[in-house]
């Protein structure tokens, strides 16, 4: 009777031995970092980039002049190894590394810097961010096409490893613009093999074409499935960087990334259901974060459409909504009421709070427009990315707008790449959209209504909104700048070009096991600093 009872607890503990490794422990072992980034990433050109899984990627395959510290993002060296600035605060002189290599191997060089700023600002391009560099002198006019020659731009090579910049006016807040994705190089040569320089369509950023200069270089990219970035044997302060891998997976389904992370095939979630943030802080204490986010979750109009062009019933829609409900019960504590668009706690500014739960209001102005109670207005379409969290929110809006304005709102969701492009043609009349901080100042949320902003699409312009950002951008004295920007978005938010909804709380899960992961207000996270511990 003994001899089985041995065969059997022999069995036992050698399946134990046995049983299969998960993700995530193979990767602790082998530095590999496992995460889910929300989406799928369409581009990994850094200069037409625009969405925060593709951000993800491009942070991690291309440097810019200055990069981040990992613990509060304040700007240090990268491609430059120093600077200096002169006295009036206009003009900067950097030094690049003669190390600084592209994954090719070639050598990363200040004419690399003129070439790529001059193709993103190249009107052909049409690229989005191309507004965040007309604070070099003489950008805005060059990419607007009244100035053909770029030498009128300011920057200049001075030799292969000295680059000088003109800034159109002091910019305190220059330095840390520059670790925006759109000031990074790219590659004139392996572009030029692959297709037009100056317009869209060249696939140089793709598998077996993609040339960085960044920690880590694009090895496998399968749509829909995985991207795997390997650590970058050419980048000057690989002895830095611990992992050896990164494998980002797209997955937009909140509550399936929450199923990939508990059964140990991601290290970390790009965000949780609304459903599991409370089962989540109570069950995983240890696992569960809520960081600090300058981030905003809003809704545009296309003003350009029927009935929506009217800011009286923009105003109605805006004011009918419970943000306060929202906050508390949608989102079960994961995110603020936003009363504006700008989040409070930048730079002393406080935004202008115009955008309380106000139904009478919301109904005279309605019935003003000659709609009361809704009746004359055709249903519209609000337009969101496949996502749990996304549909709850439309769903409850929805629910308001009905209940309290008599207004039928149908809800269309579509994958986060038919969203993107139906928000650059304009094929949409509300669309769901979220809006992260370039950098650390509240320039970043009010820049992108300006008449001329790549990152508009609601057809909403205003002259004297621009002219107060104007104004603002050239003040020295922060009260009187934080005056002007008062002003400038209480008009946006009379005009109710969008709706601001709430501030974002970055809620999501992360193993024990990720160090370097530090609470950031961007949610920005230098890979070349994380690692993993066993």
């Amino acid at each position: 009777m003994r001899a089985p009872r041995l065969i059997c607890l022999v069995a036992l503990f050698l399946a134990g031995c046995l049983k299969r490794e998960t993700a995530v422990q193979s990767g602790n072992r082998q530095q590999i970092l496992y995460l889910g980034i929300g989406g799928e990433a369409a581009e990994l050109d850094p200069q037409l980039a625009v969405t925060l899984p593709e951000a993800s990627a491009v942070s991690a395959l291309f440097e810019g002049l200055v990069t981040e510290d990992p613990h509060d993002l304040h700007p240090v060296p990268g491609v430059a190894a120093r600077w200096d600035v002169s006295p009036d605060g206009r003009t900067y002189t950097f030094f690049l590394r003669s190390d600084a290599r592209w994954s090719d191997g070639r050598p990363v060089t200040a004419q690399d810097f003129v070439f790529s700023w001059r193709r993103i600002l190249s009107p052909s391009l049409g690229a989005d961010n191309a507004n965040l560099l007309y604070i070099l002198q003489g950008a805005e006019a060059y990419h607007h096409g009244t100035e053909r020659d770029f030498d009128q731009v300011g920057v200049r090579a001075i030799d292969a490893h000295t680059l000088r910049v003109t800034l159109e006016h002091p910019a305190p807040y220059f330095l840390s613009l520059l670790t925006h994705w759109a000031w990074d190089p790219v590659p004139e040569p392996t572009l030029q093999a692959e297709g037009p320089l100056y317009q869209r369509g060249n696939r140089w950023a793709r598998q077996g074409h993609l040339v960085g200069n960044g920690p880590f270089r694009l090895t496998t990219w399968s749509p829909d499935h995985v991207m795997i970035l390997d650590k970058s044997a050419t980048y000057w302060d690989a002895a830095t960087v611990r992992l050896r891998a990164l494998h980002f997976f797209p997955i937009e389904s909140v509550e399936a990334e929450e199923r990939a992370y508990r059964a140990g095939q991601l290290h970390l979630t790009s965000a949780l259901p609304v459903s599991r943030i409370d089962g989540n802080r109570r069950e995983r204490p240890q696992e569960f974060r809520a960081d600090p986010y300058l981030a905003t979750y809003f809704y545009r109009f296309n003003i350009r459409r029927p009935y929506l062009s009217d800011p009286r019933i923009r105003r109605a829609l805006a004011l009918a909504i419970d943000r306060v409900a929202i906050a508390e019960k949608v989102l079960h504590g994961g995110g603020q009421p936003a009363a504006a668009f700008t989040p409070p706690g930048m730079e002393g500014y406080v935004p202008p709070p115009l955008l309380a739960t106000n139904l009478a209001e919301a109904r005279r102005l309605l019935a003003e427009a000659g709609y009361p109670n809704g009746q004359g207005l055709p249903a519209f379409e609000l337009l969101f990315n496949n996502s749990e969290n996304h549909r709850v929110i439309a769903e409850a809006i929805q629910e308001m707008w009905r209940r309290g304005l008599g207004i039928q709102v149908t809800l269309v969701n579509q994958e986060s790449k038919v969203v993107l492009s139906a928000r650059r043609s304009g094929d949409y009349q509300i669309l769901r959209s979220d809006w992260v901080a370039d950098y650390a100042d509240p320039r970043s949320f009010l820049n992108m209504w300006r008449s001329d902003s790549g990152n508009n699409y609601t057809g909403w312009s205003n002259p004297d909104y621009d002219a107060l950002l104007f104004a603002a951008a050239r003040t020295p004295d922060p009260a009187e700048r934080n005056a002007l920007w008062q002003k400038a978005e209480s008009l946006l938010l009379q005009d109710s070009a969008i709706i601001p909804i709430y501030y974002y709380t970055h809620v999501f899960l992360i193993q024990p096991s990720v160090q370097g992961w530090y609470p950031t207000l961007l949610d920005h996270h230098p890979y070349k600093y994380v690692w993993l511990k066993p």
